[in-house]
């Protein structure tokens, strides 16, 4: 009997399995923790859509500001970019390769007259292609024989090549321009403000020229590269110097060059107009002065970019403040999804979505705004409409970044508000 007994105790003792070690009881219990929540991408883009999707005019007013910034930015550099294109074009239309050889000053400041073989040693320089020349002459122009000496309106009579508009690639507004025939009769060509100065609306008027009558034959068009042939008389090189004064020398001397040698020869023209005094020679370059122009307005452009930057930083404190309303607002959903199980860095993420969204927006319409602009208006000023690719890229990238930022704070609020009391005030 005690033996049986015995053995059914030791049976039951072999089957009852031992007690599991610690590590395999740890493992169970991390198997029966409960999951963290995880959010898609997906789920988290529909939650950053709720804050805009509800709240539409509130989004719209705060993307307005980003819009204004980013539109000012991309206008701005798109009609400085476009106006550089269209002096660009003009100066490849006119050519850059052009240089002038005027007097310079002595040492008493008066100008030093160009020598008479200035012209042709200028045209004997290798890589020069033409020539041509304007002379001084001691005549005035007036509209009639009444108007007063002292009147002289600030214009000057110049003799003038026949090749005169062929180097410089000018053009006539109207009328014709000297030929072999008319240079030795009393007949000009008016430039723009000169005939504008003196009431000649066409050729045929006749103007008081060096004590008689001149019949003017053609008017100028503006010449960019030449602009004091606009407040000009131009009258032919052997009627100026039987009639008018002119001594024959050249008081301007214009070259065309060859592109790439330029330098070489701006760096030897004065020693070739005077060798004497190269010193006295005046030698420049007016495709630099065009540059030079565009560069000034560079700079205003930089004080508008910075203005346009402030516009940025008030849309951003828009935004920001667009989203520590909402989440004032919102302490109840808030709660609601804290007590459901979302972390803070998931109700932080919404929120920073939806300012990024929202910048997103502003930087898109801005980016729209501002190019319609820069078309229009290189429509009406007959400019090539050029935006910057970088613009286009760092308009809205710039918008992201200026929303991201202003809506950092608010999303770390909406991140530390602790479930009980967001459902408390809600």
């Amino acid at each position: 009997m005690t033996t049986h007994r015995a053995q059914a105790d030791l049976a039951d003792t072999e089957s009852t399995p031992p007690d599991p070690p610690k590590a395999g009881r740890r493992k169970r219990l991390r198997r029966t923790r409960p999951r963290r929540s995880r959010l898609r991408p997906m789920d988290l883009l529909r939650l950053g859509m709720i804050g805009p999707r509800t709240r539409k005019m509130r989004t719209a007013l705060s993307a307005l500001g980003i819009s204004l910034g980013i539109a000012a930015v991309v206008a701005v550099t798109g009609i400085s970019n476009s106006n550089q294109q269209h002096l660009l074009a003009r100066l490849d239309q006119l050519g850059s390769n052009l240089i002038t050889v005027a007097p310079g000053k002595g040492p008493d400041q008066q100008p030093v007259p160009l020598p008479l073989t200035a012209e042709k040693m200028l045209s004997a320089i290798a890589p020069v292609q033409r020539t041509t020349a304007t002379g001084a002459t001691k005549a005035q122009v007036y509209r009639n024989d009444l108007v007063p000496a002292q009147q002289t309106g600030s214009l000057t009579v110049l003799a003038a090549r026949l090749n005169l508009l062929e180097v410089l690639r000018a053009e006539l507004h109207s009328g014709r321009w000297l030929d072999a025939a008319s240079e030795n009769l009393p007949v000009t060509v008016l430039g723009g403000q000169a005939a504008q100065r003196l009431g000649v609306t066409g050729p045929g008027e006749r103007v008081w020229l060096g004590g008689q009558w001149y019949q003017v034959l053609g008017i100028l068009a503006p010449n960019e590269l030449a602009p004091e042939l606009g407040t000009a008389a131009l009258v032919g090189w052997p009627q100026a110097v039987a009639h008018l004064g002119a001594d024959g020398s050249a008081a301007t001397v214009y070259l065309r060059s060859h592109s790439a040698r330029v330098p070489q020869v701006q760096a030897v023209a004065a020693a070739s107009a005077n060798p004497g005094s190269p010193t006295m020679v005046a030698v420049s370059r007016p495709s630099d002065l065009l540059l030079a122009r565009t560069e000034t307005e560079n700079s205003l452009t930089a004080l508008v970019l910075v203005l346009a930057g402030v516009a940025l930083l008030v849309g951003g404190v828009g935004i920001a403040n667009t989203m520590v309303v909402g989440v004032m607002e919102r302490r109840g959903e808030i709660g609601l999804r804290r007590a459901l199980g979302a972390r803070g860095g998931q109700i932080s993420a919404q929120f920073l979505l939806e300012a990024v969204l929202m910048g997103f927006i502003g930087g898109m319409g801005g980016l729209v705004l501002g190019s319609l602009t820069v078309y229009g208006y290189a429509l009406v000023q007959g400019w090539p409409a050029a935006i910057p690719l970088y613009t286009l890229v760092a308009g809205p990238s710039v918008s992201v970044v200026v929303a991201a930022l202003a809506g950092l704070y608010p999303a770390l609020r909406a991140a530390r508000a602790s479930p009980t009391d967001a459902l408390r005030s809600a």
